[in-house]
């Protein structure tokens, strides 16, 4: 007995030196490094944890079948698109703009077009009635997809509004993502509603083990748009449900989610239908027209004319992390000042750089983030930055309590700006669908600056002294999110 746990305890050891070292040349390759060495050493330190963690969540990759299907569909929606928004060069902007408008049109084949109007909407309960306006006036099709989709006191008009649409024979289609909305309480009420309004809807990256749909569970689609008849478009930060998003806790706290979305006519809209279309196929297998809008015309009361924007969809489907790429040109582009606002503000370490370095070279750059995260994780691995970013000159302004600042917008010099459903964080690079709207144009840009002075109106700025202060509990815990957030 005594020899056989001796060998049984000597096998242990030769497997457990076995897997260490197989991992240390699988685990790193094709992964940042950041990434890798996070994964190694979970699986260094506790192997049988490490690689059943692993093999749930390690790989970003949607599954080969589906991988080769979203392939065909976005080439088969870029083609269709292509002759409805021929390409055109930027107008009157830095070169670093114009080079951001190639790099995108490279990695996802929307061109940039002119001449849209855009109304930003920074009130939120404004906002899902702009969408319920929008809605009641469609005549042929409306498509809608979020994130999150919910039925409560807000919403109810919109989808009673959707379910008038289907009866007077407009085509209504929705997608939400799966695990996303089905966390919201009142998720059976939803499913029923929409069965019984008529709408074709469907889940988005649905989990469902017994019907063979199963992949990486925190694999989500995070986008927000709405579009009615190619005329008219929706995108943003804020998801379909009350700004508390249904949740008792946070109505006993007072917190309340604060959004920016915009409101976009002109030939921009059939780039938001391209990426809807794209997400209908992969999740339907059916392959809708891009239709060509009009040209926006003579701009309405609190729209902004005249500016020139570029679609942006990012996501695990694409060979390249589209949004990060983005932002990091813009950043390195700019020469007076950067303005970011950002929920959940986790960069990788060429963001980081981006972003640290701008401030060095004399950029004003200034940082928007609640001053109490929602999320437990994300709020401390957010945490561990602020060090580095404000010992490189960075100002961070803390959006106060108890409200969350969920917009997610960035603005360079006087030249550019970025809105959309994509955070500064590693998930949002490598993990979720995300879609984000590059504009130019001065007006544009001033608008999206007033809303910055409103954020900075009310926001208490944080300074190194106060925050080096802390005690060496929060920094510990700041630094193992941090190790955390990297397990992508």
């Amino acid at each position: 007995m005594t020899t056989v746990l001796a060998v049984l305890a000597s096998l242990s050891v030769v497997v457990g030196i076995a897997l260490r070292v197989a991992a240390l040349g699988i685990i790193p390759a094709r992964r940042k490094p950041s990434t890798g060495m996070a994964w190694l050493l979970l699986v260094l330190l506790t192997p049988a944890i490490g690689l059943v963690a692993f093999a749930f969540f390690g790989s970003a990759r949607l599954g080969r079948r589906r991988e080769q299907r979203l392939r065909r569909i976005n080439a088969v929606i870029a083609d269709r698109a292509t002759p409805l928004q021929p390409r055109e060069e930027p107008r009157d902007v830095p070169a670093y703009v114009t080079s951001a408008v190639r790099l995108n049109h490279h990695l996802a084949s929307l061109p940039l077009s002119h001449d849209n109007t855009v109304t930003l909407l920074d009130d939120y309960a404004g906002s899902i009635a702009a969408m319920t306006d929008a809605v009641r006036a469609a005549e042929r099709y409306v498509h809608v997809e979020f994130y999150i989709t919910a039925l409560d006191d807000l919403t109810r008009p919109l989808l009673d509004a959707l379910g008038d649409a289907v009866r007077r024979g407009v085509a209504v289609r929705l997608l939400l993502d799966h695990l996303g909305s089905r966390g919201i309480p009142g998720w059976p009420d939803l499913r029923r509603a929409l069965d019984a309004a008529g709408i074709d809807w469907h889940p988005m990256l649905p989990i469902a083990p017994l019907q063979g749909k199963f992949r990486r569970p925190d694999l989500r689609n995070h986008r927000k748009l709405l579009v009615v008849d190619g005329l008219v478009g929706f995108t943003g930060s804020q998801n379909l449900t009350e700004p508390g998003y249904n949740k008792p806790k946070n109505h006993r706290l007072g917190r309340e989610w604060v959004e920016l979305m915009v409101r976009l006519r002109g030939p921009v809209v059939a780039s938001l239908e391209a990426v809807f279309a794209s997400d209908w196929a992969l999740e339907t297998g059916g392959v809708l027209d891009v239709v060509p809008g009009p040209p926006a015309g003579d701009p309405q009361p609190g729209e902004v004319a005249g500016a020139s924007c570029q679609v942006v969809p990012s996501g695990p489907g694409y060979a390249a992390e589209n949004n990060l790429l983005l932002f990091t040109t813009l950043v390195y582009g700019a020469t007076r000042r950067l303005s970011i606002t950002s929920p959940y503000f986790v960069p990788d370490e060429s963001l980081l750089y981006a972003v640290t370095t701008a401030a060095r070279r004399g950029v004003a750059v200034e940082l928007f983030v609640s001053e109490v995260s929602d999320q437990f994780m994300v709020g401390h691995a957010q945490n561990s930055y602020y060090e580095a970013l404000l010992e490189a000159g960075v100002r961070i302004h803390r959006y106060p309590a108890p409200s969350v600042l969920h917009a997610k917008h960035f603005s360079v010099d006087d030249d550019v700006v970025v809105i959309g459903s994509s955070n500064m964080d590693q998930r949002s690079f490598a993990l979720n669908f995300e879609v984000s709207l590059m504009m130019t144009g001065s007006d544009v840009v001033a608008g999206v600056r007033r809303v910055e002075d409103r954020y900075r109106a009310m926001a208490k700025e944080l300074t190194l002294e106060e925050w080096t202060q802390r005690g060496p509990g929060k920094r510990y815990v700041d630094t193992v999110m941090r190790l955390t957030a990297a397990l992508q």
